[in-house]
């Protein structure tokens, strides 16, 4: 599904664990970042897995991550988590992240990343099969 946001690339159902809630109930902070990792591995995993990458002597940078917290996420709730990617240039992607459950959106997140040449030590080139995905 494309939209004015981007190419939804992940549309899945999170759990919240007892692990990820403090004494109240709520989900910490850190726990969105971690839930944008998930949703950024389902996504490469797609594409191309690590084991793959790792071959081919590349692996996957993390630039920057933003991240606006809106509601809390409590114990109770279903959340949804949704990314679409924004952007995928030959050097970089950046992906958009919502965490959201039933009328309520409770964190709105962005990562900026790329891919890195292990034996070379800098930023190379995005794989073609990712920069084909916004065409």
């Amino acid at each position: 599904m494309d939209t004015e946001e981007g190419k939804l690339i992940v549309d899945t159902e999170i759990e919240v664990n007892g692990y990820d809630i403090d004494a109240m109930g709520i989900v910490s902070n850190i726990v969105f970042i971690r839930w944008f990792e998930d949703l950024r591995t389902i996504f490469i995993n797609q594409y191309m897995n690590y084991s793959e990458m790792i071959s081919k002597g590349i692996s996957p940078i993390l630039m920057k991550t933003e991240a606006d917290y809106k509601v809390p996420v409590t114990i109770h709730d279903r959340p949804r988590a949704r990314c679409w990617m924004i952007k995928a240039s030959k050097m970089k992607w950046i992906f958009k992240f919502e965490i959201s459950s039933e009328d309520k959106v409770h964190c709105i997140g962005y990562q900026t990343g790329g891919f890195y040449d292990l034996e070379k030590q800098k930023i190379t080139k995005l794989p073609q099969v990712f920069q084909d995905i916004m065409k």
